[in-house]
């Protein structure tokens, strides 16, 4: 058998050199501490050596700290990319996290009795964590925070750090608009999971847990607004624009057709966009479209939105995280209403 070469450490660094461990270390940690000519032959020998520095967990062990933030997402990964709101959002984190020089750590949200997922979730070298649901609505958050890991929600709560928008304020805001232009029959469309990837109705009760805690209170918001309004709700699905579409289909090949529909976000919307078109119809004029974000997109098609400063929001949620003497741990940004061309009076039926 071959000899198998030992791993090149701090101390064989220190025992080559004739110095001490802590001198290599300084050449890594604070160079300020030793003279140039001797930090940059410690490193010339490193190299020479094949020795890549110190470990990071090691490091992270020593100080307590990782300097990495960690982003739970509710879904699969890689949704998170195509989704605008989450890139917006994770824009706005990470640039206050490069302030505090850390990094990001995308994590995937375990679902239901999902026990391998929760471990990692538990055992992530992380200082913080910022999720899109509101802190008490994870049970793996008490977990994280029993560690010492700071959780911070992008939704409204009684307790714990957030940065939020008020959702019941939101969904007044489109309520009160829709009622003005003569709306009575109305579809709302949200994203869940949806048995045999078929859109299906849902109950008012059933919003908090199928499509989360901000479109239940969106629809409280909207149903205050349009008293005398017939409500249906329908789940199309998990993945935003394909949803917006199944659900708008089930909305519309019916005798019985909404004068408008509601979009939980403007991703869906967009969706909803795609099916109202596909049959001929004109937003604004045979069926009305409304959402809620104001992304990108939603300027370009002349969607009527809620908006909210998405990228900001993601910006103090990073805040709350990594900078635990922040003195304000609640905060609620503005929304307003940007009325455009997908919504207009109700059609006489």
């Amino acid at each position: 058998m071959g000899h198998v070469a030992s791993p090149v450490t701090m101390r064989t660094l220190a025992d080559r050199l004739g110095v001490s461990v802590t001198t290599v270390s300084n050449a890594y940690s604070k160079p300020d501490r030793l003279s140039p000519d001797l930090r940059d032959q410690i490193l010339a020998t490193a190299k020479e050596l094949g020795y890549c520095g110190p470990s990071a967990a090691g490091r992270a062990l020593r100080s307590g700290k990782t300097d990495v933030c960690g982003f739970l997402f509710g879904g699969e990964l890689a949704e998170a990319f195509a989704d605008p709101y989450t890139v917006a959002f994770l824009a706005g984190l990470s640039e206050t996290a490069e302030k505090f020089g850390a990094s990001i750590l995308l994590l995937r949200s375990p679902g239901d009795g999902d026990d391998a997922e929760s471990q990692l979730l538990q055992r992530a070298a992380i200082d913080a964590i910022v999720t899109c649901s509101a802190t008490s609505e994870h049970p793996a958050t008490e977990l994280l925070t029993q560690r010492g890991v700071r959780v911070v929600g992008a939704q409204r709560a009684e307790v714990g750090d957030w940065v939020a928008v008020n959702d019941v304020k939101a969904g007044r805001l489109i309520g009160k608009h829709l009622a003005k232009l003569g709306h009575r029959q109305i579809v709302v469309v949200v994203t869940g999971e949806t048995p045999d990837a078929e859109a299906h109705e849902i109950t008012p009760k059933e919003l908090s847990s199928v499509a989360g805690r901000f479109a239940a209170e969106r629809f409280q918001g909207l149903a205050e607004k349009l008293p005398e309004a017939t409500f249906r709700i329908v789940c199309g699905g998990c993945k935003p624009k394909q949803a917006g579409r199944l659900a708008a289909a089930q909305a519309l090949d019916v005798q019985d057709r909404p004068t408008a529909i509601i979009a939980m976000s403007d991703a869906l919307a967009l969706g909803v966009w795609d099916a109202v078109r596909e049959r001929g119809l004109t937003p604004g004029r045979d069926i009305s479209i409304t959402g809620f974000d104001d992304i990108q997109d939603a300027a370009f098609v002349g969607l009527t939105t809620v908006r909210q400063p998405i990228a900001d929001k993601g910006r103090f949620a990073g805040r709350l995280a990594m900078d635990p003497d922040y003195p304000q741990r609640q905060i609620t940004l503005p929304v307003e209403l940007v009325v455009r061309s997908s919504t207009g009076p109700a059609p006489r039926i």
